[in-house]
């Protein structure tokens, strides 16, 4: 993209903020990732939008650094339903939830992830807004909703716990009994109350599929061989429609969520439908629909049904039982022929007798359609086009005029793991019915943009003993290059250092082989152990038996990263010294770069700042995959100190690539000159509770974080962050010295 271009979009952006000037380019790099050209006008223009509103630049930051990742998931709609929700909101006395709305949105598109579900999850926020906001003498709302920002951020934990629908009815509840107690409505939409707790596990029955998505995603894989993607939908919603799963070009539709049914739990009712859709995929095949009738459409489908299960069984026997439980059983003569309409009662009962070789139907005409249709399978000449012959006989065999009645009988006639079978049919004439597929939009290698998208973090807010989700933006990129020459004259100035460096080095390398002595089995025979032994025996006592001895690699298999705080306080003279604390960092990075290089260990190292929690930059020095060269020296010559240190975003970067090493132990060295702080945080407690839920996932990961602090006051909350896993250098000038033997002495 040249510099024409950046501007044509530029001038798109009716937005002057200096922050958003200075970060443009990155968001329109991000955003053709990810948009289409049209969306990237519907996105300027809905970025536009949300800066009228007067609401300040922070609104602006979230929508421009995530609405294309949104769109991607969800669709390229959102962008402009946001925008909207977002003008709706403000034009209403709740614009104070607009940051709340904004700040959740992405990760509820990760637990809704469907057009239709985010219109139902917008429907529910205006709900919860016109409903629970005030007015006075009824007429025009007047006070702002008290229990809206509560239930926006936290709408991310409740859609983790429930589906959309479920959610509306815990919603429903909470306003319909605290709708005149503000200060109750906001305990209970902050999930502060025993009641509004219950009703959340109320309608948590069941199995929701955000839980269960990889679990499913792995079967679909494993038994089929199949990676389509598995799309949610929401079930009860819209009580007037009921959807049934099924398959397009883009995905295959579940619900998105399942209770347990006839003692089948909600995992294996998925498990069910996605066996009977991936057996569709495989064995049926397009027929032309325009000459059937609807109840030969109905009929041949369930025939169809049936023949896929049939050698959907034959592959895994297992199946039949879950079919055999989740299939209904209509009692014989339950229909009313008279007055109700019985073809789907009927077509249910042939698909049981089918299925289920110890009904009890009596019915001639349903046990010898049952007995055709195992006829046809075991001949093995069948197909698609024949099960639908088979089921238009049927129609033709058992067509009563009550059929007509619109009274039509649906008890024990919907089998709920059976898809809508839209793809088995065809049409000759383009009309209503048929489904019109696209093929995903795919980007050629000129569409691909330079650079590395930005990366977004979570941030632990110890207020709420929750995380922010994607509340910090990381940008990273490989760090400009200088001078090398510079590094080499810093090693030569502390060539004494060097010298008595080597001397530790030399015991630190590991050495080929090391015996391991008195065992039972062994390479090789241990002759000292073997003589005493024998010794023994001949003298009456009882003989050490552990006479082998054997061999082990000392080998180091270490990885290690130095993350290195370049915030602006490292501009400062170090106390005492003519050098800054920047210099000084240098020199030590260089000495600890050419120590970890003689040991052969893998390493990186990476610098981080700060200006806001939409801005936290991570500079690439030097990759795991590089050797300590001239191109290495340069960026570190070249490193530079400036804004501020939020530390927790950058610590879970730097774990992301440290984790991805093969290494026996993960060691990552923080070097900082003061505490987490930013220029957006004025509660100095936040970044440093962030900071330590940072350090403990790293714990989690197996990875060992040590903190080098250079602030003289760091006993103050260094501990609290690192615990004891921390050293505080008072004397900054020592650091060249301290830190590469710090380094052997945790490696040794």
């Amino acid at each position: 993209m040249n510099e024409e271009e950046l501007q044509a979009y530029r001038e798109q952006l009716r937005c002057k903020f200096p922050i958003i000037d200075e970060h443009f380019e990155d968001f329109i790099k991000d955003a053709l990732r990810h948009l289409s050209a049209e969306a990237i006008e519907a996105y300027l223009k809905g970025a536009s939008t949300v800066c009228m509103i007067g609401r300040g630049v922070e609104p602006v930051l979230i929508f421009l650094e995530e609405m294309p990742e949104m769109a991607e998931r969800v669709s390229e709609n959102i962008i402009q339903k946001t925008a909207d929700q977002v003008w709706i909101m403000s034009r209403s006395p709740n614009g104070n939830a607009i940051p709340s709305f904004l700040n959740s949105l992405n990760e509820v598109t990760r637990c809704l992830p469907t057009e239709d579900q985010m219109d139902e999850y917008l429907d529910l926020v205006n709900h919860l807004a016109e409903e629970t906001a005030g007015s006075i003498h009824g007429h025009h709302t007047t006070f702002p909703s008290p229990s809206l920002p509560e239930f926006l951020q936290r709408a991310p934990y409740l859609l983790h716990q429930v589906s959309v629908s479920g959610l509306l009815n815990w919603a429903n509840y909470g306003i319909k009994y605290y709708i005149n107690h503000p200060e109750r409505q906001k305990e209970y939409f902050s999930l502060e109350t025993a009641d509004s707790k219950a009703m959340l596990m109320k309608e948590r029955s069941g199995t929701l599929f955000i839980d269960s998505e990889r679990e499913l995603d792995l079967y679909m894989r494993a038994m089929w061989n199949d990676p389509e993607q598995l799309v949610p939908y929401s079930r009860g919603y819209n009580p007037y429609e009921k959807l049934r799963p099924y398959y397009t070009a883009d995905g295959i539709r579940v619900p998105d969520s399942y209770e347990p049914l006839n003692e089948i739990s909600g995992m294996d009712r998925y498990r069910a439908v996605l066996g009977h859709i991936a057996a569709h995929r495989e064995w049926t095949q397009g027929i032309i629909a325009d000459n059937f009738s609807p109840f030969q459409r109905h009929t041949a489908e369930m025939l169809e049904d049936s023949r896929v299960e049939y050698l959907l069984m034959q592959r895994y026997p297992g199946l039949r039982r879950l079919f055999l439980a989740l299939h209904p059983s209509p009692v014989e003569g339950s229909c009313d022929h008279e007055n109700e309409s019985c073809i789907r009662h009927r077509t249910a009962m042939l698909s049981r007798a089918i299925l289920d070789p110890n009904h009890d139907y009596q019915s001639e005409v349903i046990n010898d359609f049952a007995q055709r249709f195992h006829q046809l399978m075991e001949s093995g000449d069948h197909s698609t086009q024949k099960a639908a012959s088979l089921g238009s006989l049927f129609v033709a065999k058992t067509r009563l005029q009550q059929d007509q009645l619109p009274n039509i009988r649906f008890e024990d006639t919907e089998i709920s793991y059976r898809d809508d079978n839209r793809l088995m049919w065809q049409y000759i004439e383009d009309g209503d019915e048929e489904e019109l597929f696209e093929e995903k939009r795919k980007f050629s290698e000129e569409d691909e943009v330079d650079g590395l998208p930005p990366r977004h973090y979570k941030e632990w807010d110890y207020n709420s003993k929750s995380y922010r989700p994607d509340w910090v933006t990381l940008y990273e990129a490989k760090h400009p290059a200088g001078d090398a020459r510079k590094i080499d004259e810093l090693l030569e100035k502390h060539q004494g250092l060097v010298k008595r460096m080597k001397q530790i080095l030399d015991l630190l390398k590991p050495q080929n082989f090391v015996r391991i002595r008195y065992q039972e089995e062994g390479s090789e025979l241990d002759l000292d152990v073997a003589i005493r032994s024998l010794i023994d025996f001949k003298s009456g006592s009882t003989p050490d038996s552990r006479i082998n001895m054997d061999h082990r690699n000392d080998g180091r298999d270490i990885a290690v990263m130095l993350l290195i705080d370049l915030s602006e306080s490292l501009n400062q003279k170090a106390a005492g010294s003519e050098q800054t604390i920047l210099e000084l960092c240098q020199e030590a990075t260089s000495l600890l770069s050419w120590t970890i290089e003689q040991l052969g260990d893998k390493f990186a190292i990476a610098g981080f700042h700060s200006n806001s929690r939409h801005d936290v930059r991570y500079h690439h020095i030097k990759g795991f995959g590089e050797h300590w060269d001239e191109d290495v020296k340069a960026r570190l010559a070249k490193m530079e100190a400036g804004y501020s240190t939020r530390m927790g975003g950058a610590i879970r970067h730097a774990a992301h690539y440290l984790g991805g090493q093969t290494a026996e132990k993960k060691l990552m060295l923080i070097l900082t000159d003061g505490e987490p702080s930013d220029v957006d945080v004025e509660d100095e407690q936040l970044l440093i509770h962030d900071t330590r839920k940072a350090v403990q996932e790293m714990d989690e990961k197996g990875i060992y974080p040590y903190c080098i602090s250079l602030d003289p006051d760091a006993d103050e909350y260094v501990r609290d962050i690192f615990d004891n896993q921390f050293v505080v250098i008072d004397n900054v000038e020592r650091l060249p010295e301290k830190l590469p033997a710090l380094f052997a002495s945790l490696t040794k």
